[in-house]
């Protein structure tokens, strides 16, 4: 099948929305008995559930052929070549608290190779968008990733670890660093929002480990797709499945990936 790869994201686009002021509506009417804990600090309700079987119904129809990669596992469909990686809620616990950063994330990917990526960030309207050979959109205006070309004068995001403790010791030895010679760091909470943040130069660098592909498909394409270097902990390209990741503008990506192994190697 021929797709359309930039048809479908405006497509996509819209269903992210649509999917967004549902999740809107229902900020305050989760109520305790409604949130499950699937694992330690995982957290899910009714929302995220009835949010990505809508998505799933409508991207089946966008793309009959295509399997999924999906949080909440309402879809266990297998694509032969293309499948969607979906979270219907990144940063749910952001959302339950009444914390106002949390997103809908969507990609597709086609073989081993991601080829769109979605990430509507809900309470500040914000729709972040690439697809293959395409550049990086916020809103339908292009964006890039930052210039700045010294660690000191960096903002760098990460996400705390909240049930994988192995690397925790070394990992706040880098934190200690960071805070020292950067200007400074911030923790929001969802890592879909972090790297479309760190794509449209607003961070200069983002690392976490942890993720699952749903946390970081969407958000890494846009970032790559506005310039920015995406690899896992060691340099490398293992970072979809791989539980860990480094995004960085180019400028920054030798100062900051050499302290990335100095502390987490």
């Amino acid at each position: 099948m021929n797709v359309s790869l930039e048809l479908l994201c405006h497509d996509v686009v819209e269903l992210c929305r649509e999917v967004g002021i549902f999740i809107k509506m229902e900020e305050h009417k989760v109520h305790q008995e409604d949130i499950e804990t699937k694992s330690k600090n995982s957290l899910v309700s009714y929302v995220d559930k009835t949010a990505e079987k809508r998505l799933v119904a409508n991207l089946s129809q966008f793309l009959p052929e295509a399997g999924f990669i999906a949080e909440e596992g309402t879809s266990t469909k297998v694509g032969q070549t293309y499948n969607w990686i979906i979270d219907p809620l990144d940063g749910t616990t952001n959302f339950l608290h009444g914390v106002p950063t949390y997103s809908v994330s969507v990609a597709l990917k086609r073989n081993d190779t991601i080829v769109m990526g979605v990430v509507y960030e809900v309470n500040r309207d914000e729709c972040f968008f690439a697809w293959e050979g395409s550049d990086a959109f916020l809103n339908g205006n292009k964006i890039e990733v930052s210039s700045t070309v010294t660690l000191e004068d960096a903002l760098i995001a990460t996400g705390f670890p909240y049930y994988d403790y192995q690397h925790v010791d070394n990992y706040f030895e880098l934190l200690k660093e960071l805070a020292k010679n950067t200007r400074g760091i911030r923790r929001i909470g969802s890592a879909a929002v972090d790297l479309v943040y760190m794509a449209c130069g607003r961070f200069d660098a983002f690392f976490e480990y942890s993720l699952h592909a749903w946390d970081v498909a969407a958000g890494a394409f846009i970032a790559k797709q506005a310039g920015a270097s995406i690899t896992d902990f060691k340099g490398r390209d293992d970072w979809l499945f791989g539980k860990e990741i480094v995004a960085v503008n180019p400028q920054l990506e030798a100062e900051f990936s050499a302290l990335i192994k100095k502390h987490l190697n």
